[in-house]
């Protein structure tokens, strides 16, 4: 890493998900300065609000683009390519994108990323281990049952960790600009598979059960799932989920030089840490 990006901040949008946060952590261990992108930041950051974009460029050197909810979105590739402008036209010099695996949607935003003039990198994930623990799939889990619309399908579930550790070296290091790295862990497992995981690791009945996409849908609905996240998640266990991913990739290798984390480690270090436990 230069002196010069030594001294520039780094911009973490989405800096407090899943692997923003990660990512936020990594580089205030390496005393990277960092700037946190997201809407209860000062300054704040909002991707449906173009305002609060230039503030928090300014004296940023490398950018972490996470889009929310999801660059399969209506809108999205035009949200990332109009920040993208803007970042460049504020001194940026280099932009790492998270990015979906399978996701021909996400593609044009890649594209828009890569076509920026600046130092870019396109960090292409698979479904996250954590969406067990930190995200929807959660409170079924410690309810002992996950109902979802997939069959054996497999995947290859990634650790957010890893996310992190490639996109902190992208953002931090020379070497990987103009990569892309598709991101996997070491072994496929269907749903059913990594739910059965789950359950031996905490001792725990935990079940899951397949449903139709429409009963699935309608269940959300019911809850009070807003019709826009409705429509995301059956896109993404129906048109992503239809065995296009089904194969390893060696991105985390490719990036870091080391094996991706296995989803059994993931299990057994998020169980020890009383994540799944029942709260009541």
């Amino acid at each position: 890493m230069t002196k010069e990006r030594e001294q520039k901040t780094v911009l973490v949008l989405g800096g407090t998900g899943k692997t923003g946060r990660r990512i936020v952590a990594r580089l205030q261990g390496r005393g990277v300065p960092v700037r946190v992108g997201s809407r209860s930041a000062a300054p704040p950051f909002d991707w449906t609000e173009p305002a609060t974009w230039a503030p928090v460029l300014r004296d940023v050197g490398a950018v972490y683009v996470s889009y929310y909810p999801d660059l399969a979105v209506p809108g999205a590739p035009e949200a990332v390519g109009a920040f993208t402008e803007l970042a460049v036209a504020s001194g940026v010099s280099r932009l790492v994108l998270l990015s979906g695996r399978g996701e021909e949607e996400a593609h044009a935003s890649e594209r828009l990323v890569q076509s920026s003039g600046v130092e870019w990198t396109i960090v292409r994930s698979s479904w996250f281990s954590q969406n067990f623990s930190e995200d929807y799939l959660l409170e079924p889990v410690r309810g002992g049952e996950v109902v979802l619309p997939v069959g054996d399908v497999p995947e290859p579930f990634v650790d957010a960790d890893d996310i992190a550790d490639v996109a902190t070296a992208a953002l931090t290091e020379d070497g990987h600009a103009g990569q892309v790295y598709e991101l996997t862990g070491p072994r496929l497992l269907t749903f059913a598979e990594a739910i059965g995981e789950i359950a031996a690791a905490t001792g725990r009945n935990v079940e899951f059960v397949q449903v139709s996409h429409r009963d699935y849908a309608e269940a959300l609905a019911a809850a009070g799932v807003p019709a826009e996240v409705v429509g995301l998640l059956t896109y993404l266990f129906t048109a992503v989920l239809d065995g296009r991913n089904a194969h390893l990739t060696d991105g985390v290798q490719r990036a870091l030089g080391r094996r991706p984390r296995d989803f059994a480690d993931y299990a057994a270090a998020t169980a020890a840490a009383g994540h799944w436990n029942d709260p009541s």
